[in-house]
């Protein structure tokens, strides 16, 4: 870290440069918040030590390190290193690149190729990169802010491999901000509030939040949380639905919206209307806020956001707005619960440890007379056929015993859920005991 610092602050004096880039780490281990992929013994960090780069596809959201980790693999590489944007790049600039490469191969040589938003290029264009990565002409690295099963050629992904960047943690922004504070020398003017503010309208994004750095230490006086919200608005780009104002916004609405507060998330409703982002992703974001923070605490509030999100289809704007923000409303006063979305998580995870394991035999139907023999179907009782309409039979793998992954919360209708759940235990446990 030490050297990172005296590395980017030496020759400040003659050449400044934005923050950002001046706290470019150049070591994987300066890299923060990547740490699945540059810690010891990660794939990354395997690569670069072993000297052998082969080509790859970096996926991750904006400002989570992608240029970074592609030059720090390039100063590594020993290989002759070129840069291009799929922005403004075309397929004059790719044979001009390739021809070079073919030239330095022969005098044995290789390059590096960094493509950022190599998704821009069209399809027949990525078509291109084929050759010259299948003969070893050149290594690729490609930057993309999208999914790559969708956007890049199969046959170039099945020749790169491809490694997921993920958005930067509060604890990999808060080391970002120590790190300015650090090569500036002093500490930023804000409020412990302000300073949680600002880490969440990064939401995520290194670059923008040492942006918003730079732009706050030129500040003299202590800034609360209101305050550094007004600096920022009046300082932050405009609103762009493909970047940094669409993830800021859609996060403040989530978080509204999750934090039961129904002023605010219309409030961030109209922000991002008027910054002409698309409804239809925001219906979207709305109906996963039902599940993921609501659930069966309150069953309605899922029907209620595909309602409104169907009266849009149905109404356009600007009417149809107006149902998204009765579901926004519905879903912000609601009884919050991700007790459903826990389960799941906790089930995938033992799914995926257990996927081996058969289904008890009673359970599994027996078409044949070989499974039956075998024991198919045989004890399984109709549960509709007992008294309760409830038989207590085990479902789960018998070398697994029963698990529980549901937890309902002491609120709204999860309240009756668990209910039903201890009846049925009790019934279970009485059942188990006449079984024996």
């Amino acid at each position: 870290m030490a050297d990172l610092l005296k590395a980017n602050s030496s020759s400040d004096h003659i050449a400044p440069r934005p923050l950002p880039d001046r706290l470019r780490p150049r070591e994987l281990e300066d890299v923060a918040g990547q740490e699945h992929l540059t810690s010891d013994g990660m794939p990354l960090q395997r690569m670069v030590a072993g000297g052998r780069i082969r080509s790859m596809i970096l996926w991750g959201p904006p400002g989570c390190g992608k240029t970074t980790l592609a030059r720090i693999v390039a100063e590594n590489s020993g290989l002759y290193f070129e840069q291009l944007s799929a922005v403004f790049a075309g397929v004059k600039d790719l044979r001009s690149v390739f021809e070079a490469a073919r030239k330095r191969r022969q005098n044995g040589e290789q390059t590096l190729l960094f493509v950022d938003e190599i998704h821009r290029f069209m399809k027949s264009q990525q078509d291109a990169f084929l050759p010259v990565v299948e003969d070893g002409t050149i290594v690729l690295i490609g930057a993309t802010t999208e999914n790559p099963s969708f956007e890049l050629n199969g046959a170039l992904l099945s020749r790169c491999q491809v490694f997921i960047l993920k958005r930067l943690s509060e604890d990999a922004l808060e080391t970002l901000l120590q790190r300015a504070e650090a090569i500036e020398g002093k500490q930023l003017p804000l409020t412990e509030q302000a300073r949680e503010m600002l880490n969440i309208l990064a939401d995520g994004d290194g670059r923008y939040a040492l942006s918003m750095v730079e732009q706050v230490l030129l500040q003299n006086d202590s800034l609360d949380a209101e305050a550094l919200l007004d600096f920022v608005q009046k300082r932050a780009p405009l609103y762009d639905k493909k970047d940094e104002g669409h993830y800021n916004l859609i996060s403040a609405l989530h978080k509204s919206v999750r934090g039961s507060d129904p002023d605010a998330a219309l409030y961030w409703f109209a922000r991002m209307l008027a910054g002409g982002e698309d409804p239809r992703f925001i219906a979207r974001r709305m109906t996963r806020m039902a599940s993921e923070d609501i659930g069966l605490s309150d069953p309605q509030a899922l029907p209620q956001c595909i309602a409104a999100w169907e009266a849009y289809d149905r109404l356009g704007s600007p009417e149809g707005e107006l149902a998204l923000a009765q579901a926004l409303v519905y879903l912000a006063t609601a009884p919050k619960s991700n007790a459903v979305y826990s389960a799941y998580k906790t089930a995938q995870k033992k799914a995926k440890a257990t996927s081996s394991l058969m289904p008890p035999k009673h359970i599994l139907n027996a078409p044949t007379k070989l499974m039956k023999k075998a024991g198919y179907s045989q004890g399984y009782i109709y549960d509709p056929d007992t008294p309760e309409s409830f038989s207590g039979q085990n479902y789960f793998p018998e070398e697994m015993g029963r698990l529980s992954f549901y937890q309902p919360v002491q609120r709204g209708f999860e309240r009756e859920v668990q209910k039903r759940l201890d009846y049925w235990a009790r019934l279970r446990a009485k059942k188990s005991q006449d079984y024996d």
